[in-house]
Protein backbone atom coordinates (compact mmCIF):
# COMPACT_ATOMS: atom_id res chain seq x y z
CA UNK A 1 0.00 0.00 0.00
CA UNK A 2 1.37 3.47 -0.73
CA UNK A 3 2.04 6.13 1.81
CA UNK A 4 -0.46 8.96 1.72
CA UNK A 5 0.38 12.08 0.30
CA UNK A 6 -0.41 15.22 2.69
CA UNK A 7 0.03 18.75 0.71
CA UNK A 8 -0.50 22.06 2.10
CA UNK A 9 -0.76 24.62 0.01
CA UNK A 10 0.96 28.22 0.54
CA UNK A 11 -0.65 31.66 -0.75
CA UNK A 12 0.92 31.70 -3.72
CA UNK A 13 0.03 28.36 -5.01
CA UNK A 14 -3.52 29.22 -4.03
CA UNK A 15 -3.62 32.46 -6.41
CA UNK A 16 -1.96 30.22 -8.79
CA UNK A 17 -4.55 27.76 -8.59
CA UNK A 18 -7.28 30.73 -9.53
CA UNK A 19 -5.16 31.54 -11.83
CA UNK A 20 -5.52 27.95 -13.79
CA UNK A 21 -2.28 26.73 -13.04
CA UNK A 22 -2.39 23.18 -14.11
CA UNK A 23 0.17 21.72 -11.74
CA UNK A 24 -2.33 23.48 -8.96
CA UNK A 25 -5.03 21.68 -10.64
CA UNK A 26 -3.83 18.70 -10.66
CA UNK A 27 -3.41 18.48 -7.41
CA UNK A 28 -6.94 19.42 -6.39
CA UNK A 29 -8.05 16.78 -8.86
CA UNK A 30 -5.77 14.12 -7.44
CA UNK A 31 -6.75 15.16 -3.71
CA UNK A 32 -10.33 14.83 -4.39
CA UNK A 33 -10.31 11.90 -7.10
CA UNK A 34 -7.90 9.71 -5.25
CA UNK A 35 -7.73 8.16 -2.21
CA UNK A 36 -4.12 8.76 -0.18
CA UNK A 37 -4.33 12.57 -1.48
CA UNK A 38 -5.00 14.85 1.46
CA UNK A 39 -4.57 18.90 -0.11
CA UNK A 40 -4.57 21.16 3.02
CA UNK A 41 -5.64 24.99 2.90
CA UNK A 42 -4.11 26.74 5.64
CA UNK A 43 -6.70 29.80 7.09
CA UNK A 44 -4.16 32.31 7.28
CA UNK A 45 -2.88 31.81 3.88
CA UNK A 46 -5.89 31.33 2.52
CA UNK A 47 -6.58 35.36 3.75
CA UNK A 48 -3.54 36.36 2.13
CA UNK A 49 -4.13 34.61 -1.03
CA UNK A 50 -7.66 35.89 -1.32
CA UNK A 51 -5.75 39.74 -0.65
CA UNK A 52 -3.89 39.35 -4.12
CA UNK A 53 -6.64 37.58 -5.97
CA UNK A 54 -9.98 38.40 -4.71
CA UNK A 55 -12.54 35.26 -4.65
CA UNK A 56 -9.99 32.59 -4.25
CA UNK A 57 -10.75 31.92 -0.77
CA UNK A 58 -13.84 31.00 -1.10
CA UNK A 59 -13.47 29.53 -5.08
CA UNK A 60 -11.05 26.93 -2.95
CA UNK A 61 -13.25 26.15 0.20
CA UNK A 62 -15.97 25.22 -1.74
CA UNK A 63 -13.51 22.48 -3.35
CA UNK A 64 -14.34 18.88 -1.99
CA UNK A 65 -10.68 17.72 -2.22
CA UNK A 66 -9.18 20.70 -0.37
CA UNK A 67 -9.73 21.02 3.66
CA UNK A 68 -9.32 24.64 4.85
CA UNK A 69 -7.35 24.09 8.28
CA UNK A 70 -8.32 26.62 10.95
CA UNK A 71 -6.59 28.96 13.01
CA UNK A 72 -6.88 26.90 16.22
CA UNK A 73 -5.28 27.48 19.62
CA UNK A 74 -1.43 25.62 19.15
CA UNK A 75 -1.42 27.12 15.41
CA UNK A 76 -2.23 30.56 17.04
CA UNK A 77 0.68 30.05 19.97
CA UNK A 78 3.27 29.01 17.17
CA UNK A 79 2.17 32.15 14.84
CA UNK A 80 2.53 34.49 17.73
CA UNK A 81 6.09 34.27 17.35
CA UNK A 82 6.00 34.98 13.82
CA UNK A 83 6.75 38.42 11.54
CA UNK A 84 3.91 37.02 8.73
CA UNK A 85 1.44 34.88 9.10
CA UNK A 86 0.60 33.14 6.04
CA UNK A 87 3.90 31.44 5.67
CA UNK A 88 4.28 30.43 9.81
CA UNK A 89 0.43 28.88 9.47
CA UNK A 90 1.87 26.91 5.88
CA UNK A 91 4.65 25.94 7.96
CA UNK A 92 2.79 25.02 10.85
CA UNK A 93 0.33 22.87 8.96
CA UNK A 94 3.21 21.15 7.38
CA UNK A 95 5.02 20.19 10.44
CA UNK A 96 4.62 16.19 11.31
CA UNK A 97 1.46 15.62 13.56
CA UNK A 98 0.00 12.34 15.01
CA UNK A 99 -2.56 12.29 11.80
CA UNK A 100 0.19 13.03 9.29
CA UNK A 101 3.43 11.91 11.55
CA UNK A 102 6.04 12.30 8.24
CA UNK A 103 4.49 15.83 7.87
CA UNK A 104 3.42 17.41 4.52
CA UNK A 105 4.65 18.66 1.39
CA UNK A 106 4.33 22.57 0.90
CA UNK A 107 2.66 23.52 -2.67
CA UNK A 108 4.28 26.71 -3.86
CA UNK A 109 5.22 29.00 -6.70
CA UNK A 110 8.44 30.30 -5.28
CA UNK A 111 9.89 27.54 -3.83
CA UNK A 112 13.14 30.09 -2.64
CA UNK A 113 10.83 31.70 0.02
CA UNK A 114 10.89 28.10 1.51
CA UNK A 115 14.88 27.53 1.31
CA UNK A 116 16.68 26.79 4.47
CA UNK A 117 13.42 25.63 6.62
CA UNK A 118 12.38 22.66 7.62
CA UNK A 119 9.76 21.86 4.89
CA UNK A 120 9.60 19.70 1.90
CA UNK A 121 8.28 21.34 -0.94
CA UNK A 122 6.64 20.74 -4.51
CA UNK A 123 7.46 23.54 -7.42
CA UNK A 124 4.25 24.74 -9.23
CA UNK A 125 6.14 27.00 -10.61
CA UNK A 126 6.76 26.89 -14.97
Amino acid sequence: MTEPLHIVLDDTAMVAAGQGNVLASRLIHRAHAEAGWFLYAPACALVSADRVRPGTAEHLAALPGVTVLDLDLPAALALAREDSWAPAHTRYAAEPTPERPNGAVVATTEPEVWKGQSVRVIDLGP
